[in-house]
């Protein structure tokens, strides 16, 4: 959070030390860069979405034996090329507040004037008035997964098999060192092997080498797949409700792809208002009260929307969350903020509604 506040304090003190009896207010205006040294600048905020995929990747790889798969080891359907498939794990939704440029104000404090304690985020959306408020971080992504290292069958190998003249006759000799590591490891389970220890424990660390030794051989006919899981990270703000919207693509091959990207398939978002945010109703006679209340704090009423994110075939992730876009903006009267109060407001810092007004 900036500390904008304080230094505002700083600035005005001087003015401070003046103060009279006279009514005492803050005067809010249309933001302007630069236009004013006494005051602060503030945005109300947008509700921007934080998408984040979970993907598993799975990369096959075809064995250097796969030929001889069948002859050898009855192996069927083995696979001769390598390929990558990618699924969707999970797909999770998160709010949070941007500077909305169209919504940008300075608190302005003139002489004879009561400055208030403002607190801001870090690009400048208003967090709080006459109180501390921390600005609130978005959760840390969840972890890559890496695929773990393959293994290296010709460390198993024996001497004769790394010195066969040819492809055909490592494979047989590969498939006779699969089918002696079957039968140690059929002896050592039924207690027939001369050398079966009498620790469980070390029993279970020889089954375990030799299954690793089986696998890592039977690879060579077999192929492997490696798994590993991929997060990608996006931010998506909307600027109008929809029913149907291409949020990203996803392809098979390549995981997560631009909206515009054609070997991907559509993954969709709707948004949609859940209809209880309080209509607004004019008349001359609010008219003529807002117009008091042009000095003051604006602030949003968010419109409360349901969220979905979709496919043809499954849904993903739904949530409901306010959106300060699809509101309207709304003013505490400046009432609030004179030299006789010292009413503390604290807003969402995801879609600047009032969160809690204390006097």
């Amino acid at each position: 959070m900036k500390r904008i506040a304080l230094i505002v304090l700083t600035i005005l003190s001087p003015l401070t030390t003046h103060l009279s009896p006279v009514s005492a207010q803050t005067e809010v205006t249309n933001f302007v860069p630069g236009s004013t040294l006494d005051g602060v600048n503030y945005f109300l905020p947008q509700t921007a979405l934080r998408v984040t995929v979970v993907a598993e990747k799975n990369v096959t790889t075809p064995g250097e034996l796969n030929k001889y798969a069948f002859r050898y080891l009855r192996l069927q359907d083995v696979p001769v090329s390598s390929s990558t498939a990618w699924a969707i794990k999970s797909i999770t939704v998160e709010p949070y507040g941007v500077p909305d440029h169209h919504k940008a104000y300075n608190v302005k404090v003139k002489s004879k004037t009561v400055a208030p304690l403002v607190a801001l985020t870090h690009d400048g959306i208003l967090l709080a008035i006459n109180t501390d408020c921390e600005e609130e971080a978005l959760p840390e992504l969840p972890h890559s997964v890496p695929a773990p290292a393959p293994q290296n069958p010709r460390q198993y190998m024996n001497q004769e098999i790394l010195t066969a003249g040819s492809t055909a006759k490592m494979a047989e000799l590969c498939a006779q060192e699969i089918y002696d590591i079957r039968d140690s490891r059929n002896a050592l389970v039924r207690g027939e092997a001369d050398n079966t220890p009498k620790d469980g424990q070390q029993l279970k660390l020889m089954l375990d080498q030799l299954a690793t030794q089986e696998q890592a051989l039977t690879q060579l006919f077999s192929g492997f797949t490696q798994t590993s899981s991929e997060v990608f990270s996006f931010t998506f703000l909307p600027t109008q409700e929809t029913d149907k919207a291409i949020l990203f693509r996803f392809s098979q091959m390549e995981g997560v792809v631009d909206s515009d990207d054609l070997s991907g398939q559509p993954i969709y978002i709707s948004i949609k208002n859940t209809g209880n945010l309080p209509q607004r109703t004019e008349s001359p006679e609010t008219d003529k009260k807002k117009a008091k209340l042009e000095r003051g704090i604006y602030y949003n009423v968010p419109a409360r929307e349901a969220i979905s994110i979709f496919d043809i075939n499954q849904s993903y992730a739904s949530i409901e969350c306010s959106m300060g876009q699809f509101g309207y903006t709304e003013i505490l009267s400046n009432v609030l903020f004179d030299k006789k109060m010292t009413t503390k407001v604290l807003f969402y810092q995801e879609n600047g509604g009032v969160k809690k007004l204390e006097q």
